[in-house]
C-alpha cells in the first residue's frame, strides 16, 4: 500500500471481557452476567481507530501461528489496513488481554503478551522504509522498550511526526524515548508514575504535564481524564491548557485511550494545519461516542456514524 498516514508499531490481543456488577475483592469470587470476546492490543486498537476515521494505516507486529492471529490478520484486512509487516511466528501464542468491566463502565485490564514479546528492533529494520515514508508513528509499550526507541528514533531522523503512548507505563523509561517523541500522551496512572505526581483532577495533571514537558525531548505533553477532559502543553508555547468534554453516560471506558490515540494519528496525519487543540477538541468527541458502546474495537465510531464538522480544515 502506498502514501500511508499512520503506522502503528504496536501489539494486538485477543480481548476476553467479562461484565460485572462490581470488581471482586481479593479472594472472591463474583459471577458476570455477559462474556465477551473481542480484537485488542494497544496497537491494533489505534490503528483501527485511524483506519475507520479514513487514515490509510498500516501495522506492524506479531501474532502466533494461531486461530487468534489468523483471526487478527482478518481483521486487519477487513478495516483494509496494511498488514506487510504484520508476521506470524511458531512456538508462541497470540496476546491476550483479560478485562473486566463494572456497570460503572470502568474497567480492570491483565494482559498475556505472548507474541507481542517478539517484537525485538529487528522490525523497526525491516519496517525502515514504510516508517521513513509515513505522516505519523504511534507506539505504546506492550512491546519491548528498545524496539519503541529504535522506532521512534527512525521516524524522528526522517521527519516523520512521532506519538508517544507509554501505555501500561514503567519507571525507569529510557529518556531518549522522550527526546524522539512529538507528542507524549498518557492517562493519569500513567502521568502519575512517569512524573512522580499523583494526578487526580485537572490541577494535578497540570503539574504533571510541566514535570513531563522538562524531560529533554517531548514537543507537547498530553494528559487524557476521562470525563474531565484533556491537560497538555506545547513545549516553547503558553500553558498548560484544559480541554473539556461533553459529559456522556459511560457504558464501558474500555479502548477509550486508544480510540484517542487513534484518532490525534488521523488528525494530525491528515488535517496537520489544524491546532493541537482542536484536535485534542475532536479526537476526544471521538472518544467519547467510543465510551457509550460495549467493546473496544466494535465500539470505534466510523467516519459515517460522525457528523461532518469533525472533518473540515478548521
Amino acid at each position: 500500500m502506498d502514501n500511508i498516514d499512520v503506522v502503528v508499531v504496536g501489539s494486538c490481543m485477543r480481548d476476553l471481557v467479562t461484565y460485572v456488577a462490581q470488581f471482586p475483592s481479593p479472594g472472591e469470587t463474583v459471577p458476570c452476567h455477559r462474556f465477551e470476546t473481542g480484537f485488542g492490543g494497544k496497537g491494533a486498537n489505534q490503528c483501527i481507530m485511524a483506519a475507520k476515521l479514513g487514515a490509510k494505516s498500516a501495522m506492524v507486529a506479531k501474532l502466533g501461528e494461531d486461530d487468534i492471529g489468523r483471526s487478527t490478520l482478518e481483521n486487519f484486512t477487513s478495516h483494509a489496513v496494511c498488514t506487510d509487516h504484520v508476521k506470524c511466528v511458531g512456538g508462541v501464542a497470540s496476546g491476550v488481554a483479560l478485562i473486566t468491566v463494572n456497570e460503572s463502565g470502568e474497567n480492570t485490564i491483565v494482559i498475556a503478551p505472548g507474541a507481542n514479546e517478539r517484537m525485538d528492533a529487528a522490525v523497526t529494520e525491516e519496517a525502515a522504509d514504510l516508517i521513513a515514508s509515513c505522516k505519523v508513528v504511534v507506539c505504546q509499550l506492550e512491546i519491548p522498550p528498545p524496539t519503541v526507541k529504535a522506532t521512534l528514533l527512525l521516524a524522528k531522523t526522517k521527519g516523520v511526526k512521532t506519538i508517544f503512548n507509554p501505555a501500561p507505563a514503567v519507571s525507569g523509561l529510557d529518556e531518549t524515548i522522550y527526546s524522539v517523541s512529538d507528542i507524549l500522551c498518557v492517562n493519569e496512572t500513567e502521568a502519575t508514575i512517569l512524573s512522580g505526581v499523583e494526578v487526580d483532577g485537572v490541577e494535578s495533571a497540570k503539574t504533571a504535564v510541566m514535570t513531563l514537558l522538562s524531560k529533554d525531548g517531548p514537543g507537547a505533553v498530553l494528559v487524557t481524564l476521562g470525563s474531565q477532559g484533556v491537560v497538555y502543553r506545547q513545549r516553547g508555547q503558553p500553558g498548560p491548557h484544559h480541554v473539556a468534554v461533553e459529559s456522556v453516560k459511560a457504558v464501558d471506558t474500555t479502548g477509550a485511550g486508544d480510540a484517542f490515540v487513534g484518532a490525534l494519528a488521523f488528525y494530525l496525519s491528515r488535517y496537520p494545519s489544524l491546532p493541537l487543540e482542536e484536535c485534542i477538541k475532536r479526537s476526544s468527541s471521538i472518544a467519547a461516542v467510543s465510551v457509550q458502546a460495549s467493546g473496544t474495537q466494535t465500539s470505534f465510531p466510523s467516519r459515517q456514524q460522525l457528523p461532518p464538522t469533525l472533518f473540515t480544515d478548521s
